[in-house]
């Protein structure tokens, strides 16, 4: 009995959590990296102290939503690495896939990488650029472990596919930033001119025997 109860109460728990950060989400794509606790609350109709309670302080919240959206960006560059085409296909997808999601949410990107510079933020002193390191960081260790799972780059095969995951996410990210915010071609043109740069050895080396490919 007691323990259906604690089940019911943690279920009770990840479903209000989700309610919340749903209404940070909206916040934040009215507001962008100036998106604050008090705000938050406000949409969710709630106290900023049981705010705080949830996720500790603006830090936790922040981390809290850049999983929620980083898993669901790298669940979508995983199906367009792993979508029946060509190679250059599927890197091309890839890209694409990361440059639609930034620009279809635009506030919610600036609120998760915006250079610290322009996002300070003055609750609390938090610093959005300090905060988007690790969110880098774990986009390119788990592109890594996708190169390396389906290409043979041979010898230090494992570090290599490091260089090249934080490589490519570095690309990405001040590629994507600098488009963003200019938009000086289409998202076509820049999908097509990135993958020309990536297209140099990515191009010569093998599939891994038996493996699903890259």
């Amino acid at each position: 009995m007691e323990t259906t109860h604690q089940a019911e109460q943690q279920r009770s728990a990840r479903q209000r959590r989700r309610q919340l950060l749903e209404a940070a989400d909206r916040v934040v794509l009215r507001d962008g990296p100036h998106a604050s606790m008090n705000a938050i609350a406000a949409e969710a109709g709630i106290t900023k102290p049981i705010l705080y309670r949830h996720f500790g302080d603006k830090g936790g919240l922040y981390r809290a939503l850049a999983k929620r959206h980083t898993d669901a960006l790298l669940d979508a560059l995983r199906a367009a690495l792993d979508a029946p085409a060509e190679r250059r296909e599927r890197v091309e997808a890839t890209l694409d896939t990361y440059l639609a999601a930034i620009e279809a949410r635009p506030q919610v990107y600036r609120f998760l990488m915006h250079p610290a510079e322009e996002a300070q933020l003055p609750e609390q002193g938090f610093d959005v650029g300090r905060h988007s390191a690790p969110l880098l960081r774990r986009l390119g260790e788990e592109l890594a472990k996708v190169i390396a799972e389906r290409v043979d780059l041979g010898q230090d095969s494992e570090q290599l596919a490091r260089v090249w995951g934080h490589g490519i996410v570095g690309m990405m990210h001040g590629a994507g930033d600098w488009w963003l915010g200019e938009r000086p071609c289409s998202r076509a043109q820049l999908v097509h001119s990135l993958a020309d740069l990536l297209w140099g050895r990515l191009a010569a080396v093998s599939d891994r025997p038996g493996g699903p490919g890259f």
